[in-house]
């Protein structure tokens, strides 16, 4: 809405003026802006964990084949050429020579190797296991990514914030410096304000670094630079955890947690590789089948050659029993049985751990809802501290140092309650992670949170800004007022 300057009383004008100065100073997000969901896909293509896990992925899969060949037959074929030369003495000297040309092919057909086919089912489970390890790589992808552009933005508020608060107190240090050349102040006020900025300077140095540092944080996992991205709506709702019962968390990622699953699978190999290792007092039990050619041929005498050419064939049923294997067996037994309640524990360890995390997450997004409501309080309460302040300044009721401390606390308030949306949302969505159920959909749930609007959580509240007509200080002349942006 646009207001014609020549229609605002000459006392109001210049506040007016410094406000639209200080909106024009305040970093604004670039047009492409990117979002959550843009920078989540970014990083489904390009992060480097999430390439290892997927090629991991591949991988495992193929555990189950390789475990499947040793119930399928093996077939084996070989060719030989061989020449040979027998040189007599006796009873007169000779050479002779014999040729001979081979092939064969051999089938075996295991019929009974009872680990072999524990093996094939471990191979089964493995490949399960894989598909778990990338679900949960999954997920991280999705709490890294998120974590990494809300840290941004919570860097991005902390730059904004210093450089607002930098440019409320640069003004509210040349109203102190005005105030004592006209004798309406002393020079502590000027020197009050002085520190205050020169320590805003630094603040917004370091604030800066801190960018730069998150930023190639998410570079790294979207392997894009990153400009600008779009920040949290103020009015947005964060939505709670639902159903809002903590045990029905606990219970859920006890079951559906993939570090759960993971431990539950490597349990399941682990006694099967104890039935493996039994089965090394069995005996196995494999049909052969063999199929060969053969072309001999030579000289018997100086005067006469010897030849033969046939095929055989050969199938049978092969039984082996082992007898003795110098204590190996019964040592191999051992070892799995304690592999086995090894992860018997393990998996009751990531069952608890899984509870304990569901539980602690639920308390963040609890009582972050919790804290962001307190804040919101705070902030209104501070917007207020900052109006009465700089009133009382106009009438000589209050010094700089106070308006100084109204706006900074509220600069500070305005900051923790824009970190403390973004640690709730997080914390919502490690929640899901927990029970293995957070998706993409919740990444769009959240983006709809966003907006690229910005500035308005760094600005000094309206009235604050306005001000009010010049008054009267205590001695008789007119305080100056300086509006804050």
């Amino acid at each position: 809405m646009s207001l014609a300057l020549s229609a605002v009383p000459a006392a109001a004008r210049k506040p007016l003026v410094l406000a639209a100065a200080l909106l024009t100073w305040l970093p604004m997000p670039f047009a492409s802006a990117a979002d959550l969901l843009q920078v989540y896909h970014d990083a489904q293509a390009n992060d480097a964990q999430f390439a290892s896990a997927r090629s991991q992925l591949l991988a495992t899969r193929e555990r189950l084949p390789q475990a499947r060949a040793g119930l399928l037959p093996q077939v084996a074929g070989t060719a030989g050429a061989q020449r040979t030369m027998a040189d007599y003495s006796s009873p007169v000297d000779t050479n002779r020579y014999f040729n001979a040309n081979t092939w064969s092919l051999q089938l075996t057909q295991p019929l009974f190797r009872w680990d072999r086919w524990e093996t094939y089912k471990q191979g089964e489970l493995a490949a399960l296991a894989g598909d778990v390890t990338f679900q949960q790589a999954q997920l991280d992808l999705i709490t890294r990514a998120s974590q990494a552009y809300f840290d941004v933005l919570a860097a991005q508020d902390n730059l904004y914030l210093a450089g607002a608060q930098k440019k409320a107190i640069g003004e509210q240090l040349e109203q102190a410096k005005r105030n004592f050349e006209v004798g309406t102040a002393t020079i502590t006020d000027a020197n009050d304000a002085q520190a205050r900025y020169d320590l805003a300077t630094s603040t917004e140095i370091a604030a800066q670094s801190a960018l730069e540092v998150v930023r190639a944080t998410l570079q790294q996992i979207t392997g894009k630079p990153v400009d600008e991205l779009m920040g949290l709506r103020p009015e947005a709702a964060i939505p709670g955890p639902m159903p809002a019962d903590v045990n029905a968390w606990a219970a859920q990622a006890e079951q559906t947690n993939p570090q759960v699953g993971l431990a539950g699978y490597n349990f399941e190999i682990a006694q099967r590789e104890t039935s493996k290792a039994k089965a090394g007092h069995l005996p196995s039990v494999d049909l052969v089948a063999s199929y060969g050619y053969t072309n001999a041929q030579g000289t018997a005498t100086q005067l006469s050659n010897v030849g033969s050419r046939y095929n055989s064939g050969v199938v049978g049923v092969q039984l082996s029993i082992p007898l003795y294997a110098g204590g190996q067996i019964q040592s191999r037994v051992r070892e799995t049985i304690a592999l086995a309640d090894k992860a018997g524990s393990d998996l009751e360890f990531a069952r608890r751990t899984a509870a304990q995390q569901a539980r602690q997450t639920y308390s963040g997004v609890f009582n972050g809802l919790a804290q962001v409501k307190a804040l919101e309080a705070a902030e209104r309460s501070a917007q207020s501290a900052v109006e009465s302040n700089q009133l009382g300044y106009e009438v000589g009721v209050r010094i700089n140092i106070d308006v100084l401390n109204a706006e900074a606390q509220l600069f500070s308030t305005r900051r923790d309650l824009a970190k403390a949306r973004y640690d709730t949302i997080m914390n919502g969505m490690r929640l899901k992670a927990t029970t293995g159920v957070l998706s993409e959909e919740d990444v769009v749930r959240i983006n709809t949170l966003l907006t690229e609007q910005a500035g308005a959580m760094y600005r000094l509240p309206e009235k604050a800004r306005m001000g009010a007509a010049p008054a009267r200080g205590a001695g008789g002349r007119r305080a100056s007022l300086t509006p804050r942006s």
